[in-house]
């Protein structure tokens, strides 16, 4: 059963924003100068979510699980963040859906924040380029606090700006990174079935609800 909340934080990659086309741009890029076999859309998708220094090191082994050498990792990190530096919203895109979910989120008083496991140098822009930064009183990324997902840390960080409790909260994501910090932190949790989960269907790691687009919900939250 879902409550209506007092405050939403929600996710950045896979839940308002496809940006798997930007990074894979910028793995197949790394790898050409690296004179590495390239992986394409697809693969790259299967690796997102986890920031993109975890992303670097699966690219360079070609899966999810496992470590590059080191060596290989040093020069190829520079390389990739060079290249979001200058790709980070080029060929990105709103998910259909997010702005009327946006929009019908503002007519309800909940308090809106972000929380996602990208660095800030890359989501501000990214949200500022695509036109919802401002829909956000607080942007909480992955090198804002000393954790971030699957911690609880960013959520309850959030909560305590907000000055709500974890129980009146709620988080929209799309993986089970987001499952895991939203119950360790007490929130509630609403996945995206159409986001980065490794190739896993949401539905397996049990979130409250499951929807298909943003806008959404405003049934979910209205018919409770």
């Amino acid at each position: 059963m879902i409550k209506k909340p007092e405050m939403i934080l929600i996710d950045v990659d896979g839940t308002l924003v496809d940006s798997v086309p930007d990074l894979a741009y910028c793995v197949d890029e790394m790898m050409k100068q690296l004179d590495m076999p390239v992986h394409g859309e697809a693969k790259v998708r299967e690796w997102v979510g986890n920031g993109v220094e975890r992303l670097t090191r699966r690219a360079l082994i070609g899966q999810l699980d496992g470590e590059p050498d080191d060596a290989l990792f040093e020069k190829a990190y520079p390389i990739f963040m060079e290249l979001y530096a200058e790709n980070t919203s080029k060929r990105s895109l709103l998910y259909p859906g997010v702005e009327e979910g946006l929009a019908y989120l503002q007519t309800t008083g909940i308090k809106l924040g972000c929380v996602t496991n990208k660095a800030a140098q890359f989501t501000e822009p990214l949200l500022q380029d695509l036109g919802i930064f401002d829909k956000f009183a607080i942007v909480i990324s992955g090198d804002t606090l000393p954790k971030k997902k699957p911690d609880p840390m960013p959520l309850l960080h959030g909560a305590a700006f907000f000055g709500v409790k974890p129980e009146n909260a709620m988080m929209l994501g799309d993986s089970v990174s987001d499952v895991k910090a939203s119950r360790a932190a007490g929130f509630q949790i609403v996945c995206m079935s159409y986001g980065y989960n490794h190739g896993v269907d949401i539905r397996d790691s049990n979130p409250d609800a499951v929807i298909d687009s943003m806008a959404e919900l405003q049934g979910l939250l209205e018919n409770n």
